[in-house]
């Protein structure tokens, strides 16, 4: 994989209510580009944090239309990955301190 696409597939972690929930069960979400692969999310997350990914999940968000008095507009498509991660491996977001 190309390094310089590692950095381009992983957009963000999403927190959430769901996401810390199943932060327990060793299981992380990420906001990541809509071109992106599983293959290519799991490399990048194994590369990144060096760790072992045991699935990837995937959802395309659709974008909510949103309307302010007579102006109606439309958030943008994303896609979410859900990161299973092995026995024994986790991610800490907060670094070291």
């Amino acid at each position: 994989m190309n390094p310089e696409r590692i950095f381009k597939v992983l957009l963000a972690p999403h927190i959430s209510e769901k996401a810390t929930v199943i932060a327990e069960n060793n299981q992380f979400v990420f906001k990541v580009t809509t071109d992106s692969t599983k293959r290519e999310i799991k490399a990048a997350v194994e590369q990144l944090w060096d760790v072992k990914v045991k699935s990837v999940k995937t959802v395309n968000v659709k974008g909510k239309t949103k309307r302010f008095g007579r102006m109606e507009g439309r958030r943008s498509d994303w896609k979410k990955a859900y990161v299973s991660l092995q026995d024994g491996f986790d991610i800490d977001f907060q670094g070291e301190a």
